[in-house]
């Protein structure tokens, strides 16, 4: 049973996964509340399963572009119960997580993933195939939607952190309609996603030592 941990914006997000299915999943705005609603709500998740820390198998977590307290507390958070325990954590990056649900209704376009940078800015990637697989081909770059709407030149969907004025600024700013915002439902970040991606890096033996574990910043522009 893989606990999954997001908590790199004021999206905050957990589940729990095994190779049977997602057996609980909670995501919420927890604006900056992380330190004192997770472990709260990782035992209520815990409890709604039916299962205890000791029937965990391996631990998930985002480990950022994001806030700066945000990806420090969830990743100390997963450290903490997979130390005692002798359990793997698999570290993914943010935006992948994003991306990964609309990998199959892309139509072949590239996907771009926001989150929020506070100040007006954003932080952007985008993920892209190359040689029929899904890789980054922008790394997180910090911008503003005006720019980014201006830097998309071939058609692409937009996923993440995007409200409707945001959306709107998209549209206006890239008049030839090259953007697709996906619905907000499918905007938003899971942990249930999270968890399977690395469900399918722990099958293939991919993760790494918790101790060596760190979040992922973005470069200075």
């Amino acid at each position: 049973m893989i606990l999954a941990i997001d908590t790199a914006t004021q999206y905050a997000s957990l589940a729990l996964y095994s190779a049977d299915g997602l057996y609980a999943e909670e995501t919420w705005y927890a604006d900056r509340n992380h330190t004192v609603e997770i472990m709260p709500r990782i035992a209520h998740i815990l409890k709604l399963a039916k299962l205890k820390v000791a029937d965990l198998t391996a631990l998930a977590v985002s480990l950022g572009p994001g806030s700066f307290t945000g990806l420090r507390i969830g990743l100390a958070i997963a450290k903490g119960i997979a130390l005692p325990h002798k359990l793997p954590v698999v570290g993914i990056p943010t935006l992948e997580v994003m991306v990964y649900p609309l990998r199959t209704h892309a139509r072949g376009w590239p996907i771009w993933a926001v989150i929020e940078a506070g100040r007006g800015r954003i932080l952007a990637g985008c993920y892209d195939l190359v040689e029929s697989h899904w890789q980054c081909v922008v790394e997180p770059y910090l911008t503003n939607f005006e720019e980014l709407a201006e830097k998309i030149t071939k058609p692409s969907l937009c996923v993440g952190e995007i409200d409707e004025e945001a959306s709107q600024i998209l549209q206006d700013n890239n008049p030839q309609n090259r953007i697709q915002v996906v619905s907000p439902a499918n905007r938003l970040r899971r942990a249930g996603y999270l968890a399977e991606i690395a469900a399918q890096r722990l099958k293939e033996k991919v993760h790494q030592d918790s101790k060596s574990l760190v979040p992922i910043y973005p470069a200075s522009p």
